[in-house]
C-alpha cells in the first residue's frame, strides 16, 4: 500500500505563488521506479490532471491551462514530488492531490491522500 501526503496549500491572492509538496511512502514501493503527477478537484468538479514527470524527472508534462505558470520536480532521494505555482489564478482554487501516474496522465493508485487546499483570492 501506498501513502501520499500533500502538503503546502493555502491561501494567496491572485498573481501569488505556492510551492506544493507530496511524500510517497509504501513498504513495497519504488519511488524512483514510477512517474509522479499532479492532480486537482475543484468544487462539483471532477479530478483533472495538472501535470507530470517520468521517473527520472528528465521529462515532463503539464496540462495546458498551467503550461507556463506551474514547474513540477522530483527528489528521489526524498521520495517527494513537488508543485511550483506561479501566477496563480482564482480558477486554480482546489485540492491537489498527487499520485503515480500511468502513461504521463492517468492515476495509477485507487487510493489518494487527502490532497492539500489551495485557495486563490482575486
Amino acid at each position: 500500500q501506498v501513502q501520499l501526503v500533500e502538503s503546502g496549500g493555502g491561501l494567496v491572492q491572485a498573481g501569488g505563488s505556492l510551492r506544493l509538496s507530496c511524500a510517497a511512502s509504501g513498504r513495497t514501493f519504488s519511488f524512483s521506479n514510477y512517474a509522479m503527477g499532479w492532480f486537482r478537484q475543484a468544487p462539483g468538479k471532477e479530478r483533472e490532471f495538472v501535470a507530470a514527470i517520468n521517473w527520472s524527472g528528465g521529462s515532463t508534462l503539464y496540462a495546458d491551462f498551467v503550461k507556463g505558470r506551474f514547474t513540477i520536480s522530483r527528489d528521489n532521494a526524498k521520495n517527494t514530488v513537488e508543485l511550483q505555482m506561479n501566477s496563480l489564478q482564482p480558477v486554480d482554487t482546489a485540492v491537489y492531490y498527487c499520485n503515480a501516474v500511468v502513461g504521463m496522465r492517468r492515476p495509477l493508485f485507487g487510493s489518494w491522500g487527502q490532497g492539500t487546499q489551495v485557495t486563490v483570492s482575486s
